[in-house]
């Protein structure tokens, strides 16, 4: 008999308890009984709490809720396994199941490896190189797929969950509208209501394991006005049916008020008005204080630059003192209510710039987020001390730092206004990660990214990206985690964990293959000059990639099945329809390079009707409508949008 004994009561160190009995059974399925029980005296067994319950030293943490330490110290039959959070308790567990042979590489059953093995002493002691490590929802969702990713958080290492929007109807109609593959998945229809109830059960799950919870971000430039947020204007006209009433707050652009592209979210509010004011602080202390359990409050601006009020009293500060203001009224009417929810900022489009009068007064309150949505993602920096200009605002007509090193640069001269903790959110696994063919230059500049903020202080990151952000391997996301995790790990290391694992012995052949379709289709070429290129000529790529997709498909065949390791299997079965993307995606890129914009239009759609009956079979791994979202709607600069096809050649 085997005991598990709960020292400390949370609902985290139940569910780690749980999670430790199922995988010590699946690790020794002729073994002993394994029992739970809340036993806090108990001295043998395996013993799960809280670090203090064990009188543990928990001095390098800067706040007990917020950083976690993990402990263990367990022989062949049992011992301490702890944290210095519930939450921490949690990823504890999965550690020790890691340094038993345990490996969590993609979400669900089939992507993670439990080896058949009597249990191994482990003496580990570590606190996470990074505070919030985590993810954001994008691209489309299903709820199993949520469900799925929330419950592999923690057993990557992270410990942060960001459920955007106030409702998050765009992920999830986008996946079950089956946006690029209508033919082979007819679209459903899913209410409002429903989705909202979806978001409480995401709500549940996450408290359960004690992990971070952030919520909303945008929406508060309109809902607290009457105008509702989650409008698109693909859906409809909506500036039309904007009451007089609500029109007086939207910004005024141009001397007229009216939503941006028709779209609420994008829109923003008149910042000096008294009344706009009133009602946006008081909006956002409501939603805290009927949702506390949203640890961190995500209160941003509209999804859009260069948008802001031209009205007289707008025009007297920036948008970044203006929001100032508001924080910390909202602040202040927060600590009123008795409430400790935290608040994040953004500095993002228009509030790249700091304030220049207003500063935050009570820095524990929030935390500051850089989002930097214009920087390159073909490389990343170390600490440089060179000097980058902070160009003043100009009332919608910026221009926005476009490296990683000048958004650092930009972030360091908002600490002038704020002194408290900060972190970043990031779009390694949105759009971006499609151009990287290879699916080893996002992870080496993930990597890469991880150690330069670190560098310079900031404490996280938070990926605005798809939950199926496993294609063509799942090494990206694996970085991202490992990484933040243990910032010492090199990308070699990780890579070499990783694919000796979903490859088996041959690894580094699958390595090197993926490697020539980055030299082929290089990401630098994809997302900086998409036209004509001048390494090699079509004829040349063209001939180089087809002997390259032959050469993977032996490789796949060869490779096909492996009874013994089922996450294998899948991850070839990844690579099997990734050849056949390359292949048709390539096919329209060769078309775009000649400036035939509509053609390559009309063959990005024949690519997704293709790839179409293959979706289902993957879709845990492979986000078929992001992906074809980004091919129709890349490279804005040279093809515009009305040119872009709706309807595929037969």
């Amino acid at each position: 008999m085997i005991y598990i004994n709960k020292i400390h009561s949370h609902s985290a160190v139940d569910y780690a308890a749980e999670e430790l009995r199922k995988y010590l059974y699946m690790m020794m399925p002729e073994g002993d009984n394994i029992t739970t029980r809340f036993a806090p005296e108990a001295t043998e067994g395996f013993r799960l709490g809280l670090m203090s319950d064990f009188g543990l030293d928990t001095s390098d943490a800067k706040d007990l809720r917020l950083d976690d330490i993990l402990y263990i110290d367990c022989n062949e039959e049992g011992g301490i396994i702890a944290g210095s959070n519930p939450r921490s308790v949690l990823l504890a567990v999965y550690e020790y199941l890691r340094q038993n042979g345990c490996l969590f590489i993609m979400p669900g059953k089939d992507g993670e490896y439990i080896p058949m093995k009597n249990i191994q002493p482990v003496k580990y002691r570590h606190k996470p190189s990074m505070r919030y490590r985590g993810w954001c929802l994008e691209g489309g969702v299903s709820q199993e797929i949520m469900i799925e990713s929330i419950d592999f958080t923690p057993k990557l290492g992270m410990n942060t969950v960001m459920l955007e929007f106030l409702v998050p109807v765009s992920y999830y109609r986008r996946f079950y509208r089956h946006q690029y593959n209508e033919k082979h998945r007819p679209p459903e229809d899913v209410s409002t209501e429903q989705i909202l109830q979806w978001k409480r059960e995401c709500e549940a799950e996450i408290i359960k394991r004690g992990l971070q919870y952030h919520g909303v971000g945008h929406g508060w430039t309109a809902d607290p006005f009457g105008i509702d947020s989650s409008l698109r204007g693909s859906d409809g006209e909506h500036d039309k049916n904007v009451s007089d009433y609500s029109r007086q707050f939207v910004a005024e652009i141009n001397g007229e008020r009216h939503l941006i592209h028709n779209t609420p979210n994008y829109t923003q509010f008149c910042m000096s008005n008294p009344e706009a004011q009133e009602l946006f602080v008081q909006y956002v202390c409501d939603y805290a204080e009927k949702h506390q359990n949203i640890e961190f409050l995500h209160v941003w601006l509209g999804d859009v630059d260069n948008n802001h009020c031209e009205c007289p009293e707008c025009r007297k500060k920036t948008p970044s003192d203006f929001y100032c203001i508001l924080l910390n009224r909202i602040d202040k009417e927060l600590t009123r209510r008795g409430l400790s929810n935290r608040i994040v900022f953004i500095s993002y489009t228009d509030t790249t710039f700091a304030p220049e009068t207003e500063k935050i007064e009570n820095p524990d309150r929030f935390s500051l987020m850089l989002a930097p949505m214009g920087r390159t993602y073909t490389r990343s920096f170390e600490k440089s001390d060179k000097e980058f200009e902070i160009h003043p605002y100009v009332r919608n007509k910026n221009v926005y730092p476009a490296d990683l090193a000048e958004s650092i640069a930009y972030f360091e001269d908002w600490k002038k206004a704020y002194k408290g903790s900060s972190f970043a959110f990031e779009y390694h696994f949105w759009r971006y990660q499609y151009y990287d063919f290879s699916g080893l230059q996002i992870a080496k500049v993930l990597n890469q990214d991880v150690k330069a903020y670190l560098a310079n202080g900031v404490d996280g990151i938070i990926q605005d990206g798809s939950q199926r952000s496993f294609f063509p391997t799942p090494l990206a996301f694996y970085t991202y985690a490992r990484t933040m995790f243990d910032s010492s790990l090199s990308f070699e290391e990780i890579t070499e964990e990783c694919f000796s694992l979903i490859y088996g012995k041959d690894w580094k052949k699958f390595y090197d293959l993926l490697n020539e379709y980055g030299e082929i289709l290089s990401y630098e070429y994809l997302r900086l000059t998409p036209t004509k290129s001048q390494d090699m000529s079509a004829e040349e790529r063209a001939e180089k990639l087809a002997d390259l997709i032959n050469r993977t498909r032996e490789l796949v065949k060869a490779n096909y099945n492996c009874p013994e390791v089922r996450i294998r299997t899948v991850c070839i079965r990844i690579l099997e329809l990734y050849t056949k993307y390359v292949e048709l995606i390539a096919k329209a890129l060769a078309v775009k390079a000649t400036g035939d914009n509509k053609k390559y239009g009309r063959l990005i759609l024949k690519a997704a009707e293709k790839l179409g009956p293959e979706e289902a079979k993957l879709e845990k791994y492979y986000d078929h409508t992001l992906a074809f979202v980004t091919w129709m709607t890349s490279f804005n600069s040279i093809m515009a949008d009305n040119e872009l096809v709706v309807e595929a050649d037969n």
